[in-house]
């Protein structure tokens, strides 16, 4: 494992997972519910610069590493999927909007592993369209963590409307990297246990 910027600003990702779980856990008490949304809505978005930055860098830098390449992603899913699920506890989340998110998240990783297997990983590529999911699903994350009014905005009605419109994202998205890998998967389909 290449210890270079952007591998260590993946491992800061993954090790803030606990830290933002954590700050729900804490009792009333021991932190104010104000401050336990404005910290973690601090933490994923530390998190969210961290992905950003990380590529970045990786690009800026030259710093490409096979090792790095597969453990971005996973701390990706891990901070998303952590995120939604304390949502959903919380009851600012539906459970079936989580389950698709982080169902598709699975599944497309699954399909990217084997499209790699078969040495067609650049036939499904991060496509735009799977950036704007990205996009609406990070900040629907970030206002429905923080969940108060905002400047008169209400971060719980906005974050829930872009959830919605990021499952929706989710789902096209997932139906276009399905149908690019479907020829490709067709062709390999001789030897291949389906």
């Amino acid at each position: 494992m290449p210890l270079n910027i952007p591998n260590l600003l993946t491992w800061l990702r993954i090790l803030l997972i606990p830290v933002f779980v954590v700050v729900f856990y804490l009792s009333d008490t021991a932190l104010a519910p104000h401050l336990k949304n404005l910290i973690s809505t601090g933490v994923f978005l530390l998190a969210a610069i961290t992905d950003w930055l990380d590529g970045y860098l990786a690009r800026k830098l030259d710093q490409f590493s096979a090792f790095g390449a597969f453990l971005d992603p996973v701390a990706d899913k891990l901070m998303v999927a952590a995120a939604l699920i304390v949502l959903v506890k919380l009851g600012r989340a539906d459970a079936i909007i989580a389950f698709i998110i982080i169902g598709r998240e699975i599944a497309i990783s699954a399909l990217r592993e084997w499209m790699a297997q078969l040495g067609e990983s650049k036939s499904i590529a991060v496509s735009m369209l799977g950036k704007a999911k990205t996009t609406f699903q990070m900040i629907a994350i970030l206002l429905l963590l923080y969940h108060e009014r905002l400047l008169g905005i209400d971060c719980q009605m906005i974050g829930s409307l872009l959830l919605y419109l990021a499952a929706l994202l989710t789902l096209w998205s997932m139906g276009y990297y399905l149908r690019l890998a479907s020829p490709k998967l067709k062709k390999h389909q001789n030897g291949i246990d389906l």
